[in-house]
């Protein structure tokens, strides 16, 4: 078996098939460049008393806008507990309350306080060091870095094996079980808060070997990115709204009309509207008080780097490319159209997010479907290996910054007919010769093939949205 990505999907995946042998290939060094890593928010999953999955599974398809396959949202929701436990057997340490119970968090849409957090507002990186941990102390497990896949071999609609670019030259591994574990897309934008690498490898990989892709118009757009600078934005995180932050102008006055809590494409396309309007958008968190430092310890190490103290300034913030609600289109194995081809986590869609991601849905997805692919990997017999054919290494996969700004301008909160035309006719000149350009052609494309507005892909020159302004 062959691993791409070493985030939350891509190790549960190696976990999950040990002891069959896998090669877990990571671009850089494991831990480095996971927007896993970076993930503040949490890990949703209705273990309260007050709590249910049936709740959390009506949260999730009201988030989802009518676009979420009900069948998969039932089965993941419902893993949720068990998966807590899980990564509570890994060695992730969630926080726990005085009486030892664990914390439980309340996020934009969730009815109920579900949200588990590590290390206060450092969840996703507390899970990545226990899993790591296991990672390497779990002997079928190989662990490949620095090896940046720039191809995948098929045959007879059959993924065979992976071409990767390493520090010693290229390097080919011919497997038929290969899982694409690779993140996001957020660097192809210019305000991100994913990495600057999570330019869609995955996607890209998936495309040139004929995967099918869905859902690619509706990319999250999260409301609160801290307001300095351009490229990767440190997050502010939907928790500190859960404390009691609320939204405010340049004047001090709220503007969210007691809606500071609403699904992430409404706050988002609000504070984005404001923007356009001439004012600037803040984060006022001075009632969390002094609890704010225990409470978001990273948060307030982000704030004072900024020279900003959230505790009697507010923190000015700006929508940001924040998750990928598609990607490539998977079944029940998590399996792609391709043969052998499997993917996980953000570049998966399984159908869990529909039109608009359901704050801390992520992390559970990426932990419970990763788990699933690598059992299933696992169970299946492996063919002989295949001799791979020869071939040049394809150059490296690189975002410029023209297409960046493009994407920014054409494909972000607000999208409409003139913008697209002009994207898809500027990225049809850059296609031939660059996956990234392809990639965002592809988005383009369905983002224009939807004339309607939904969830996060909202239409300017769509009638309801023009009735509605």
């Amino acid at each position: 078996m062959i691993i791409i990505g070493a985030g939350v999907a891509g190790m549960m995946a190696a976990l999950a098939s040990a002891p069959a042998p896998v090669r877990l290939l990571t671009a850089g060094k494991i831990g480095e460049g996971a927007a896993s890593q970076w993930s503040q928010g949490g890990i949703a999953a209705a273990i309260g008393a007050d709590d249910h999955v049936d709740l959390h599974i009506a949260d999730t398809l009201a988030a989802g806008h009518g676009l979420c396959d009900p069948t998969v949202v039932s089965r993941i929701i419902k893993a949720g507990p068990e998966i807590i436990a899980t990564l509570e057997a890994y060695g992730v340490r969630f926080d726990r309350t005085e009486d030892g119970t664990l914390a439980r968090g309340l996020e934009a849409a969730h009815r109920r306080p579900r949200i588990l957090h590590g290390n206060g507002d450092a969840t996703g990186a507390e899970i990545m060091r226990a899993l790591m941990a296991a990672v390497r102390a779990t002997p079928s497990i190989q662990v490949i870095e620095q090896a940046a896949v720039r191809h995948i071999f098929v045959e007879e609609g059959r993924a065979i094996g992976v071409l990767a670019a390493t520090p010693g030259g290229p390097l080919s591994l011919a497997d038929d079980q290969i899982l694409l574990a690779t993140g996001g897309i957020g660097g192809l934008f210019a305000y991100s808060t994913n990495p600057e690498s999570a330019i869609g490898q995955g996607l890209m990989l998936a495309q040139a070997a004929g995967a099918k892709l869905a859902d690619l118009e509706f990319i999250q757009f999260h409301p609160t990115a801290l307001a300095i600078g351009t490229g990767a934005l440190k997050l502010i995180s939907e928790a500190v709204r859960g404390e009691g932050a609320v939204f405010i102008d340049e004047t001090g006055t709220r503007f969210m009309d007691g809606a500071d809590l609403a699904p992430r494409d409404v706050v988002a396309r609000a504070a984005f509207d404001h923007l356009q309007a001439g004012h600037q958008v803040f984060l006022d968190t001075t009632s969390i008080g002094a609890r704010f430092a225990t409470r978001f310890p990273a948060i307030a190490a982000i704030c004072a780097q900024a020279g900003i103290d959230p505790v009697r300034q507010p923190i000015p913030v700006r929508p940001a490319a924040h998750y990928h609600m598609g990607g490539v289109a998977v079944d029940a194995q998590n399996e792609s159209s391709v043969t052998g081809l499997f993917a996980a986590g953000e570049v998966a869609r399984t159908g869990l997010h529909g039109a608009n991601r359901l704050a801390s849905n992520s992390l559970l997805e990426a932990a419970i479907c990763g788990r699933d692919a690598g059992r299933v990997m696992a169970e299946r017999a492996a063919r002989p290996a295949r001799s791979l054919p020869p071939l040049p290494l394809p150059a490296p996969m690189i975002a410029r910054p023209a297409l960046r700004d493009l994407m920014t301008r054409h494909l972000g909160v607000l999208r409409d007919a003139h913008g697209l035309a002009a994207a898809r006719a500027a990225l049809s000149r850059m296609a031939s010769d660059d996956p990234a350009a392809r990639l965002c052609l592809a988005i383009a494309e369905a983002a224009a093939a939807r004339t309607d507005s939904v969830g996060a892909h909202t239409r300017r020159d769509d009638a309801s949205m023009r009735r509605a302004a």
